[in-house]
């Protein structure tokens, strides 16, 4: 009775109201997404009947699988019956692996997760601190060497700075293990249980493998979170620029409080609303980009995998690895809206 009392108040319709709007939305952006990845499947120049039974198959044997994938059919049902092979799971076959693509994209999708997700870590550990400080001073010598170290992150191809990475800290100096998550000698020893090595391991109490698979992520996700430093760096020096020239900064000051709490508690507390934007913006496109830098340490997660697939014209795999990971970005786009609300009181209000 009290839950039935609050949804007809006003505060209840609003909510409610915001959860219908937000579901529309949602299943109108996912429908988008399942749209565009069909059409993509449909327009490019490889044929998934030759891709499934090979170039020297007979007629009969051709028109078969024509029939046995639906492709006989008016474009209205094959889309029908993707949306429901997708809602079902089911991805399609991989011609690269002969699995189902939905076992290989869960295979292969820790591995960039962890990437990623250290990546990222490195990026706002780092990045924000070096942001406020530029945007602290501003036009001075800090702010235009951090200024140069961002652009330099900014502009220069990943792929290269992983190359020179792997030449100098591989190659030259030995401080970094060669390519992939593990040495030889430890691949297949660790049963996977999330996907993530540093994980599994922590959890199995293997210890020398856990070191060596932090070993091999080290350099890696030093190349993107660099990539994603120079971005959170600059976003934040821009944000913490806005709130150093408000009021409230003056007001605090001539009551008293130090500078470095006016600007690392007050100024900073009040740039993570739009920051969190921001993170969540750079993490997607890390697990969207990281395709180069898997490719040059042949990390073997999803951006690898669809390089393969894409090399291999195994279309299954990679409109499916696609949706992945729009899907993906719909989900850190809703996460950084919740946080969005509850950090700022003002949205919540609304």
């Amino acid at each position: 009775m009290a839950f039935a009392g609050h949804l007809n108040s006003p505060q209840g319709a609003r909510f409610v109201r915001k959860m219908v709007a937000l579901i529309i939305s949602v299943a109108a952006t996912f429908l988008g997404l399942l749209l565009i990845t069909f059409l993509i499947g449909r327009v490019v120049p490889i044929d998934p009947v030759l891709a499934t039974v090979g170039d020297r198959a007979s007629a009969e044997v051709y028109e078969r699988a024509r029939i046995e994938l639906g492709l006989h059919l008016p474009l209205y049902q094959q889309f029908w019956i993707y949306i429901t092979q997708v809602f079902h799971g089911d991805l399609g076959h991989s011609v690269l692996t002969a699995n189902p693509v939905t076992t290989d994209i869960l295979r292969v999708f820790p591995a960039t997760l962890e990437l990623a997700t250290v990546a990222t870590f490195l990026g706002v550990l780092l990045g924000v601190p070096l942001g406020v400080i530029a945007a602290v001073y501003k036009g001075r010598w800090p702010d235009q060497v951090l200024r140069l170290v961002g652009l330099f992150g900014y502009s220069v191809p990943i792929f290269w700075l992983g190359l020179v990475g792997l030449l100098l800290f591989y190659g030259r100096l030995g401080w970094a293990p060669g390519p992939g998550r593990l040495d030889v000698f430890y691949d297949g020893l660790l049963d996977p249980v999330t996907g993530v090595l540093l994980l599994d391991a922590a959890m199995a109490g293997e210890w020398q493998i856990f070191e060596n698979a932090f070993a091999h992520l080290v350099l890696p996700a030093a190349i993107l979170g660099y990539f994603s430093l120079a971005y959170i760096s600059r976003m934040t020096r821009s944000f913490m620029l806005e709130q150093l020239s408000q009021e409230y900064i003056v007001t605090a000051r001539v009551k008293g409080l130090s500078r470095w709490r006016v600007i690392w508690v007050h100024a900073l507390g009040n740039v993570w609303v739009p920051l969190v934007t921001v993170i969540a913006l750079s993490y997607g496109n890390l697990l969207e980009g990281s395709v180069l830098t898997e490719t040059v340490f042949a990390w073997p997660g999803l951006g690898f995998y669809l390089t393969r697939s894409l090399l291999s014209a195994d279309m299954n795999a990679v409109l499916g690895g696609t949706l992945v990971v729009g899907s993906v970005f719909i989900g850190i786009n809703l996460l950084s809206d919740a946080l969005y609300q509850f950090l700022d009181p003002r949205a919540r209000r609304r």
